[in-house]
């Protein structure tokens, strides 16, 4: 995989109920701090998954797991938005 800088990375999985509950804090960032935020199915997509693995590397161990690429700032599980925003910066 080529690394892209500076992409900020929402792994997901598409049943995750806590992934679901992260999609509105998400739009409200997107919307609010003109960012966007790259989206990476892991539980059908297996190349997903294995870049998961990778960036996690033990610190969460599943989704929802946020990576910032610029900053190498991470979040595992569902965030508050302030969380969000911090991990932006």
């Amino acid at each position: 995989m080529a690394k892209k800088e500076g992409r900020l990375l929402f792994f997901t999985g598409k049943e995750c109920v806590h992934c679901l509950e992260s999609l509105p804090l998400v739009a409200r960032l997107e919307k609010e701090k003109k960012v966007k935020l790259v989206a990476l199915e892991v539980w059908h997509d297996a190349k997903n998954a294995a870049i998961l693995e990778k960036l996690d590397n033990g610190k969460c161990g599943g989704v929802p797991f946020f990576f910032n690429e610029k900053n190498g700032k991470w979040i595992c599980g569902t965030p508050e938005y302030k969380e969000l925003l911090d991990w932006i910066e």
